[in-house]
């Protein structure tokens, strides 16, 4: 089957979006390193939720009728998916190297199929068995360092945090699994980045309280205006334009990118030293993500098969599949 230019374009808007997700980890370090982690959560949406408002506004996106039910999922989900994440991310980054935290994060599709067994009660095919094997063996890789000596107690507790990161991006893909009212993807991507801002707001409020002068680093607010600008807005579009243009099953794939994209970038911009570890475990992770994604056969739809095709960045403030409700 020949590709179209259209497909081409959407295969080139999705690889970019990925490149971008990569980035977070490095940016994510340079945050760390000047701001805590509820100030620079609150500074990304900040930066962030104007500008998916004007993408919403101009894309003639219609904003749903919520009622109470649905409101307070979605502020559930904001709390897992983008106050959660962030903080447990950057809480993470300030302990672990930025290298190991991209291989971890790239674990998402396997943990989503985890907590649909521990909270769903729901069945996994034996490729989203052999997924999560190899994530986890991947995981083990990283987080271990194989080869390279005993990992100290602070690595290890940064690795955990990442791994909690990971965890809310997960339970926020399954309880979207229980909204009712559809939502277009970049209208509860800004709705996530707006109560992600709230949630953030007081904690980050008593994080300024507790310093005698603020002291920002000019370094770590660049790179929070890239967190909220780039992976979150940018991304976001980015994704949403190339998943616009493809199915499910075809856009999936390119997830698969983020995990060496952060290998890379945490060398070459941080110049962390990268050991065979982390490129077993980066390998085992991808190859999760597309044992995860790639089907022989049409399968029946439940959450497992979600996390089988995660179609939008982890990092962005919303995530979903194409053509209904969208939240990284």
């Amino acid at each position: 089957m020949t590709t179209t230019s259209p497909q081409r374009s959407a295969r080139l808007c999705l690889a970019l979006a990925m490149l971008t997700v990569g980035s977070t980890v490095v940016a994510g370090k340079l945050v760390v390193d000047g701001l805590p982690p509820f100030l620079a959560t609150a500074l990304r949406f900040a930066l962030a939720t104007p500008l998916l408002a004007l993408a919403t506004q101009l894309g003639g996106v219609r904003w749903p009728r919520l009622d109470a039910r649905t409101l307070g999922l979605l502020v559930v989900q904001a709390a897992a998916g983008s106050t959660g994440y962030t903080v447990f991310l950057l809480a993470g980054l300030k302990l672990t190297p930025a290298a190991d935290a991209g291989v971890l994060l790239g674990a998402l599709p396997a943990a989503v199929g985890v907590l649909s067994v521990l909270l769903l009660r729901e069945h996994l095919r034996p490729r989203n068995l052999l997924a999560i094997a190899l994530a986890t063996i991947g995981v083990l890789l990283t987080a271990l360092q194989a080869g390279t000596g005993l990992p100290s107690a602070r690595a290890l507790l940064g690795d955990a945090l990442v791994l909690a990161a990971v965890a809310c991006e997960a339970l926020f893909l399954l309880l979207n699994k229980r909204l009712r009212t559809p939502i277009a993807p970049l209208a509860q991507a800004t709705l996530m980045s707006g109560f992600g801002l709230l949630l953030a707001l007081p904690p980050a409020l008593l994080e300024l309280a507790g310093q005698p002068a603020p002291a920002w680093s000019p370094t770590a607010l660049l790179a929070v205006a890239w967190y909220a600008l780039g992976p979150t807005a940018i991304g976001y579009w980015l994704w949403y334009r190339g998943a616009a243009r493809l199915s499910g099953v075809q856009a999936a794939p390119f997830t698969a990118l983020a995990p060496p994209t952060a290998l890379l970038l945490s060398a070459l911009l941080l110049g962390e030293r990268l050991h065979a570890a982390q490129w077993a475990g980066t390998a085992l992770v991808v190859a999760a993500v597309l044992v995860n994604v790639i089907r022989v056969a049409p399968e029946p739809d439940d959450a497992a098969e979600t996390a089988a095709r995660i179609i939008a960045p982890a990092t962005c403030p919303a995530s979903g599949r194409r053509g209904r409700a969208s939240r990284g």
